[in-house]
């Protein structure tokens, strides 16, 4: 009779899924039983602990995937306690002889790998690592120099001309089990969710785990993506993939969503159909490009890449912080995203490039506020992205925006918001103004204001700041060489 291999501890982290999951297929390849493992170890991830709306969108992307693996004859098991010590110790109960995982781009968990490796080994089990999280290695792409890329285009074609991502493979069908299940950890005595109650309409807004991103990659290759080109930048419309948690949270991957929009390209002869995919592509690419950019600059999480921005003597104006977080600035495009922000944990990506601006520019208030509110708040909440967006805004990070860059939220809203439905929809005291006027209510006449129900200073602020002069003010003040 052939003997059983010894178990293998799955250690998952940002690869909540079964499907196209390197480490689990490794370990169900063994033929041994597989002890599915997610470590709660508060103050070892740094820079890259989930923040608030993040945590919410986790804690039911593990629920699901526990679902997932008793469907399969398995068990999560959750554990709370120093991570390298969580493993060794239910290696141990489980008689595992291996543990695996997926690696993470992001500096804490690199290091935090390179030590948890070492310290299995050297308690005789084999620890190994798989690629996974993006498309491209960070580490192998280098210019021609054999540096970093600064610049997303060259990155880009480099990409273009490297062997694309492996097709993903399907989600075992059995997993084997260990036995008599270790102990576990409740899910909600993880303390995941807030204490105090606010995550209702992130919860409706975002269904986690696995299964919820199949029906989020499927409903945007069949609504969205010919059209994506042109609606992306529109926040009235549903023009979006709104992948990102998912894909943060490797509830599909990165790979998955690749080869489903290559698939359906091939597949669809309607018009727009290439044009859309390469454009999403291009998109997914930029998110490759961003934990390229951190994975070799990892200060950048709090200092700026550009060494004449070290020295900015950025405003302290706590008061106009709090308007622009709780979307009380008196430009309707700005509150409308930061309001959004509060309720479901996302915001359309134009808005969050206008409110990025608007912060960083109009009121020159640090970018590192703003990205640590963006952080906390975003259910997508990603280190690398977070990072590189608001450097890139405010003007002091790889392929940043220039200095002369000023977002005007009035003009972007009337382009990108035509109608007002956006506004509308989350700045609802504006809801009865014409849309002459929807993104300028401070120039509507008094009678248009009185039949709208709005009162200026009252039932809607007006402007914290004269866009126009504040815009003088951040091309007077910014640093401004560029490379």
């Amino acid at each position: 009779m052939k003997s059983i291999p010894p178990a293998t501890v799955v250690w998952f982290r940002r690869d909540l899924r079964l499907s196209d999951n390197p480490a689990l297929e490794a370990a169900v390849a063994r033929g041994g039983p597989v002890v599915a493992a997610w470590v709660h170890a508060p103050g070892e991830e740094g820079d890259s602990a989930p923040g608030a709306a993040a945590r919410v969108f986790l804690h039911d992307a593990l629920q699901s995937l526990a679902e997932s693996l008793e469907a399969r004859g398995s068990r999560l098991v959750l554990r709370r306690a120093p991570t390298i010590k969580a493993l060794i110790d239910l290696a141990r109960e489980t008689g595992a002889d291996a543990v695996y995982a997926n690696k993470v781009w992001e500096p804490a968990f690199l290091a935090g790998d390179a030590k948890a490796v070492a310290a299995l080994r050297a308690n005789g089990l084999d620890a190994r690592l798989f690629d996974d999280g993006v498309l491209f290695r960070p580490d192998a792409m280098k210019t021609t120099a054999g540096g970093p890329f600064r610049v997303f285009t060259p990155f880009w074609r480099r990409c273009q001309s490297s062997p694309g991502p492996e097709a993903p493979r399907p989600a075992p069908e059995r997993i084997r089990s260990s036995g008599m299940p270790p102990p576990s950890w409740p899910l909600p005595e993880l303390r995941l969710l807030p204490s105090v109650p606010w995550d209702a309409g992130i919860r409706v807004a975002w269904p986690s785990g696995e299964k919820a991103a199949r029906v989020r990659l499927s409903r945007f290759l069949d609504n969205a993506m010919a059209a994506y080109p042109d609606d992306r930048d529109r926040p009235d419309r549903d023009g979006t993939s709104r992948l990102s948690p998912y894909l943060h949270f490797g509830c599909v991957s990165a790979r998955q969503a690749w080869h489903a929009v290559r698939s359906r390209e091939a597949a669809d002869s309607a018009p727009g159909a290439a044009r859309g995919a390469e454009t999403f592509l291009r998109q997914l690419v930029w998110r490759d490009f961003a934990h390229h950019l951190l994975f070799h600059f990892p200060s950048t999480v709090h200092a700026p890449l550009k060494e004449e921005f070290t020295t900015f003597l950025w405003r302290d104006d706590p008061a106009a912080l709090v308007a622009w977080q709780k979307g009380w600035t008196g430009y309707p495009l700005v509150d409308a995203g930061m309001r959004q922000l509060w309720k479901t944990g996302w915001m359309h990506n134009r808005v969050r490039m206008v409110a990025a601006s608007f912060l960083v520019k109009d009121l020159l208030l640090p970018w590192r506020k703003g990205a640590a509110w963006f952080f906390d708040t975003l259910v997508d909440a990603d280190l690398a992205n977070n990072t590189f967006g608001w450097q890139w805004v405010a003007g002091c990070g790889a392929d940043a925006s220039p200095y002369f860059r000023v977002f005007n939220p009035t003009l972007q809203g009337g382009k990108f918001d035509p109608g007002g439905d956006y506004v509308r929809t989350w700045v609802p005291e504006l809801a009865r103004l014409p849309d002459r006027w929807i993104h300028r209510p401070w120039e509507a006449p008094a009678s248009v204001l009185s039949g709208a129900g709005v009162a200026p200073g009252k039932t809607y602020p007006r402007p914290i700041v004269d866009h126009a002069a504040a815009r003088l003010r951040a091309l007077a003040a910014l640093p401004r060489r560029e490379e």
